[in-house]
């Protein structure tokens, strides 16, 4: 029984980050908010076109873990288009980035951290 596909991740923060994660991931990234279930919880699901790929929910009191805790998460990584517009957007807002291209497939890759500290990955096949 393999896996098929990849569906989501999933940030949880208190409400204040949660909010400031929704509106870098939507206004940096270019993800679009869309309808969540009605869970007990509250919270956010960001688009990549009609797939729900990153969900945002409030984490309680006790469930708030320090930035960087132990663990082995490093990024989560969006195809992208439009490489020089992000770019730009990125220096505009004074997000620090890295850039880097992949060996043989020439897919350019820029590196940067949202809100919290989690790394994001964004990656551009090459544009004629």
């Amino acid at each position: 029984m393999p896996a098929v596909g990849f569906s989501h991740y999933n940030l949880r923060a208190p409400r204040a980050l949660l909010d400031e994660l929704r509106d870098f991931y939507r206004d940096v990234v270019g993800l679009e908010v869309g309808p969540r279930p009605p869970f007990r919880s509250f919270g956010y699901w960001l688009y990549a076109g009609p797939e729900a790929v990153l969900h945002l929910s409030e984490a309680g009191p006790a469930e708030v873990r320090p930035a960087h805790s132990a663990g082995t998460f490093d990024h989560a990584a969006f195809r992208c288009t439009g490489h020089p517009s992000y770019e730009r957007e990125l220096a505009r807002r004074g997000i620090v980035f890295r850039t880097a291209v992949v060996p043989e497939t020439r897919v350019l890759q820029i590196f940067f951290q949202d809100p919290a500290g989690n790394g994001v990955e964004l990656n551009f096949a090459e544009e004629s």
